[in-house]
């Protein structure tokens, strides 16, 4: 029997070999009998290659959102040291505004955190005697004096600010050429002490240092006169002291002691 059914294949072969239409009909029935068993036997494996292809797909996702999300926060990173980089800049050139008389050497200083201090108003700031700070110096920010120098360490010094009680500045009125001692007072607005009797100082003048006793140069900056009336004259620093990064430190003319300032 099983050689008869290999003659009848091979009869069928030959057959269908020399006659190509032999047998379509056949072929057409039996294509559109198992179609729908090889379709059912097809969608596992058509599943399963979308899924595959989706967790492949989802998997590069990742990978490429952790890299942007890295790149990101580089870039983040970056762009908040570029804008402190541009508000320093832009402090320090505020700072050089100010113009010293000639031959006054200064040391440029960052302000940095308080560690506490008996004074109400003052700040500490990166520079010291190792960087030639002395007692006495003048302070300066943009806009003008800012205060003085009361204590060096070897790579810090504090400031004693205009508004501190304790501050005591010999200034010049400009406009009058009368001399004064500018005073702190705790309070945001510094006022002058020792006016002449007669004098004519009045609202909008401005006051400058004295260079007296030759502690501070002659002509820095210190503010305008923005009151006056039975309880003195009070002054507005040019400088604005509650936003002070960096501050020039200037040279005092000789190391002669003020005694009129009565330095802490």
């Amino acid at each position: 029997m099983p050689l008869l059914f290999i003659v009848l294949a091979l009869l069928l072969f030959v057959f269908s070999s020399l006659h190509k239409d032999f047998g379509h009909p056949l072929k057409a029935q039996v294509t559109d009998a198992f179609a729908p068993i090889l379709a059912t036997l097809n969608t596992p494996v058509q599943t399963a290659a979308v899924y595959v292809s989706a967790l492949t797909g989802f998997a590069a996702l990742q990978t490429e959102n952790a890299t942007l999300a890295a790149e990101n926060e580089h870039l983040r990173t970056w762009y908040q040291a570029a804008l402190t980089l541009r508000a320093e800049n832009e402090s320090l050139h505020r700072l050089l505004n100010v113009h010293l008389p000639p031959g006054h050497r200064h040391i440029t200083a960052r302000v940095i955190a308080d560690s506490g201090s008996p004074y109400a108003h003052s700040f500490l700031v990166l520079a010291g005697r190792q960087d030639g700070v002395k007692k006495g110096q003048a302070a300066l920010a943009a806009g003008g004096v800012i205060g003085r120098v009361i204590e060096t360490g070897e790579t810090t010094a504090r400031i004693l600010l205009l508004t501190d009680i304790n501050t005591r500045i010999p200034v010049t009125v400009e406009t009058t050429g009368d001399r004064a001692i500018l005073a702190g007072a705790n309070t945001a607005l510094p006022v002058l002490t020792h006016l002449p009797p007669n004098s004519t100082a009045a609202i909008g003048d401005r006051i400058v240092t004295s260079g007296h006793g030759g502690l501070f140069p002659y002509g820095l900056p210190v503010g305008e006169i923005i009151g006056r009336d039975e309880d003195g004259v009070s002054v507005r620093p040019y400088a604005s002291l509650d936003r002070v990064d960096f501050i020039r430190i200037v040279d005092k003319q000789d190391d002669r002691t003020v005694t009129d300032e009565r330095l802490p």
